[in-house]
């Protein structure tokens, strides 16, 4: 695990802050370096402590999470924000990833996925929530959001884009096995290198990936 990555929260529901913080807190190498109840204070605490990763909840009172992200890229442009979003805020998830954020998890995320997105984004990655929909996934690659260069320039063969679409169509491994002539065995080494290859995390990442490469179609994924 890394060492000394500097952590901001914010969440005007004290209760899940609470959680939240004792969570990371006893990650090794995660320090919690300050605590915001609304966007305002997490603007003025960013400025202060100057975190490497902030993990904000979209709605909160005084400035919400999309106008205080938008206000922290100004103050620090290479700050790695994380949105905390609920079921069915698509719209919302959308905003924050304009205004900067590069990544995303479900309130209710287990904390190892949590933990993942944190890693992630300070390795300058983009995070795509595990339970991310293919409504999503699709408003993502039509959004104005351009992830980062990370995900560009990867040479993929034939089999690589045939495996990466049959993934996305969330086909086991021994059923592309059975359909490319390779073993079981080979597909699940096959998929994790794919992973390591394109820098996504999971299938939420994949598919993003996919959709906007034109490696697949969003109707196939309905």
């Amino acid at each position: 695990m890394y060492h000394n990555i500097d952590i901001v929260i914010a969440d005007d529901h004290e209760i899940f802050l609470d959680g939240l913080a004792m969570m990371l807190s006893r990650q090794k190498g995660f320090n919690i370096v300050g605590r915001a109840i609304n966007g305002q204070q997490l603007l003025e605490t960013v400025t202060e402590v100057k975190p490497d990763v902030v993990l904000t909840d979209i709605k909160m009172p005084v400035l919400d999470g999309i106008a205080s992200t938008r206000l922290m890229m100004q103050v620090q442009p290479f700050l790695k924000v994380i949105a905390l979003s609920m079921f069915n805020e698509e719209n919302l998830i959308i905003e924050m990833l304009e205004a900067g954020a590069k990544g995303y998890v479900l309130k209710n995320a287990h904390k190892n996925e949590i933990t993942e997105a944190v890693v992630s984004v300070y390795e300058n990655k983009n995070y795509y929530c595990a339970q991310t929909t293919s409504a999503l996934a699709g408003m993502i690659v039509r959004s104005k959001f351009k992830g980062t260069a990370t995900e560009t320039n990867i040479d993929l063969s034939e089999r690589d884009k045939t495996i990466i679409k049959m993934i996305c169509l969330q086909n086991t491994s021994q059923e592309i096995a059975d359909k490319v002539y390779l073993s079981r065995r080979t597909i699940e080494g096959y998929r994790i290198k794919l992973l390591e290859k394109i820098k996504v995390k999971n299938l939420a990442g994949l598919i993003v990936f996919a959709l906007k490469h034109q490696l697949i179609n969003e109707d196939e994924l309905i």
